[in-house]
């Protein structure tokens, strides 16, 4: 059973770990996606290539979530060439790590710009689409860290710890039109930036998990899938951690 079938989704950061991992589940289930990418060209070129030669449609485009007039060009960009979008994801994030007596105005201000002005940007230009069509599902990439803090992390998790009043609000403010907007916070997933930690720093991530394992980016892939489906249909204004128990 294809849970998407026929809907459009348009996919922040789509191109590499848990945004890659979306991408290819909402494929999977039938969507129609539209993804965005800050670089990484070539690979989501192959991306591209590889899926739409099941006969899906897929289109990559180049686009910072984090700049307001970029955001709403995109999403002119892909109402032009999808028709509509029924499912907006916010994925697109980045960490600049350092203990607050070091950390600089510029390592703040990029993950803020990142990881939560690029929320509201593209939230604000695609409600008035949704609006007009009286549906859509908005989920909201967060993270166990904004919830509970990380030493090192106080961009990231503020960042973080915005999105889930900014996914309350917007949940209230759009309910009755028939639009929800929910949040997942993954716990630690295996992704491209934990392959590179030491073995040491993954056995002290692994000793506080009590399922023992870090997360795969398709299990944050299952939650985006169940949110953006019908299956949630009466959900909204919520958080999903998908994390292992590392927060209960």
């Amino acid at each position: 059973m294809k849970l998407l079938q026929d809907k459009v989704a348009l996919i922040t950061g789509g191109s590499r770990g848990i945004g890659e991992a979306i991408v290819r589940k909402f494929i999977e289930h039938g969507a129609q996606v539209a993804f965005t990418y800050h670089s990484s060209s070539e690979r989501s070129d192959n991306i591209v290539k590889e899926l739409s030669e099941g006969g899906a449609k897929i289109k990559a485009y180049q686009s910072d979530a984090s700049k307001y007039d970029e955001a709403e060009q995109l999403v002119k960009n892909v109402l032009e060439d999808f028709g509509q979008v029924d499912i907006l994801i916010n994925n697109a994030g980045i960490t600049r790590d350092n203990l607050m007596l070091r950390m600089t105005e510029q390592q703040w201000d990029d993950v803020i710009t990142t990881n939560l002005k690029s929320v509201f940007n593209l939230t604000k230009h695609m409600l008035r689409p949704m609006l007009k069509n009286r549906k859509g599902s908005i989920i909201n990439m967060s993270s166990v860290v904004g919830d509970f803090g990380n030493a090192g992390q106080a961009n990231y998790a503020a960042s973080k710890a915005g999105i889930f009043g900014f996914t309350k609000s917007i949940a209230k403010e759009v309910g009755s039109r028939n639009i929800r907007c929910n949040a997942i916070a993954p716990g630690f997933i295996a992704t491209d930036m934990t392959d590179e930690l030491d073995e040491k720093t993954k056995e002290a991530f692994l000793a506080g998990i009590p399922l023992k394992r870090l997360g795969e980016g398709e299990e944050v892939a299952n939650a985006c899938l169940y949110l953006g489906s019908d299956l949630s249909s009466y959900v909204s204004g919520q958080t999903l951690s998908v994390c292992g128990a590392l927060n209960c």
